[in-house]
């Protein structure tokens, strides 16, 4: 029998975390990365829904990634 750890995250980084994976969906530049946020957005849905560590770890780094890059589309206004 093997032992499978699960790696829990906080309920509040949860939450930060499925509050953008709709934004996340919408901005994303490769299919499998929309397809993903989708994925966890309806999975979430379900009653005491986890993500499993390889989705958590990727949801944190989608996340990531979205804040790192802003929106790179729109300049930025200089304020002299």
């Amino acid at each position: 029998m093997t032992y499978i750890s699960r790696i829990e995250a906080p309920v509040d980084e949860l939450e930060r975390l499925l509050f953008y994976m709709p934004t996340v969906a919408e901005r994303a530049t490769n299919t499998w990365a929309q397809g993903f946020a989708s994925s966890i957005v309806r999975q979430s849905r379900r009653h005491n829904w986890r993500p499993s560590p390889k989705q958590l770890t990727m949801m944190r780094r989608l996340v990531t990634e979205m804040f790192a890059h802003g929106n790179e589309e729109e300049e930025c206004p200089v304020i002299e």
